[in-house]
């Protein structure tokens, strides 16, 4: 089975050598390299022509619109993302794969994964444990499938669509959502991934990440697949979203932040919080 692999990358030259040569290390064959570049404006454009890879650059757009743009170029049966600042050890696809041949009625496997921030390795919280199977009631609270870590079949994207290129961060967690409602995810125990943190410019330290969570889950809520317990998970979660939101949003009289959550609150149906 070809396995397509997709590399959003903007201006970091510095990983995306180890990224690469993590790929290329890979014991599984045959894999089709995708680094869809999203504008960037350093040697990216240079670096890459050492590789043996499908190169495409595009004007910045943000990670759905980089990850979309690969998933429509690749080819293979089964899709993986790697982000650039990430590694994956040798046996990563190799495994999954196999699990594939096994299950052939799976859609989503991803693996452990090992955790670097700041040079040092570090033990995610209880919360970041990844799950195993059904797991909606936890993907609604925060996202439990990694990016660089989960292989998805191709034919799953006809069913629950692309990245939504309206989330400039929290695609993924909105992604998952529509997933997570439709199918289990499986895990691979073995710790297959090296997820690198603490440096700068990684979107997951951008301030206000819980009013797009929020949206999110206004969305879902328009899902038909839906169960009525579904659904009441998704309003406790977008309620709580909603409070700390906002309580950052007003102490820093980020007023219009405030506004739009409050908007987006008065789409659940929920009395509005008070300040």
């Amino acid at each position: 089975m070809l396995v397509s692999v997709v590399i959003p990358t903007y201006n970091r030259a510095r990983f995306l050598r180890e990224a690469l040569a993590s790929v290329l290390a890979q014991t599984y064959r045959p894999l089709e390299i995708i680094v869809v570049d999203d504008g960037s404006t350093d040697e990216t454009p240079r670096l890459i022509t050492a590789y043996p890879v499908i190169y495409h650059r595009k004007a910045r757009g943000g990670p759905a619109s980089a990850r979309n743009r690969g998933i429509l170029l690749s080819r293979g049966e089964l899709v993986a993302f790697l982000d650039s600042d990430d590694l994956w050890l040798p046996e990563k696809v190799s495994r999954q794969v196999e699990f594939f041949r096994r299950h052939p009625e799976a859609v989503a496997v991803q693996p452990e994964e090992v955790w670097i921030k700041g040079g040092r390795r570090i033990r995610p919280q209880r919360k970041h444990r990844k799950p195993d199977g059904y797991f909606f009631h936890r993907a609604v609270k925060l996202c439990v499938v990694s990016p660089s870590g989960v292989m998805l079949r191709r034919r799953v994207f006809d069913e629950i669509g692309l990245f939504d290129e309206e989330f400039p961060v929290c695609e993924d967690y909105e992604l998952w959502l529509r997933l997570a409602a439709r199918y289990p995810v499986h895990l691979l125990p073995e710790p297959l991934v090296i997820k690198r943190g603490g440096h700068p410019g990684q979107l997951s330290a951008t301030p206000g990440l819980d009013f797009w969570r929020l949206k999110a889950l206004v969305k879902i809520l328009r899902d038909p697949v839906l169960t009525p317990t579904m659904r009441l998970m998704v309003m406790a979660e977008a309620r709580r979203k909603a409070e700390i939101f906002l309580r950052g949003a007003l102490k820093h009289e980020n007023l219009r932040g405030a506004f739009e959550a409050r908007k987006l609150l008065a789409q659940l149906h929920l009395p509005a919080l008070e300040k």
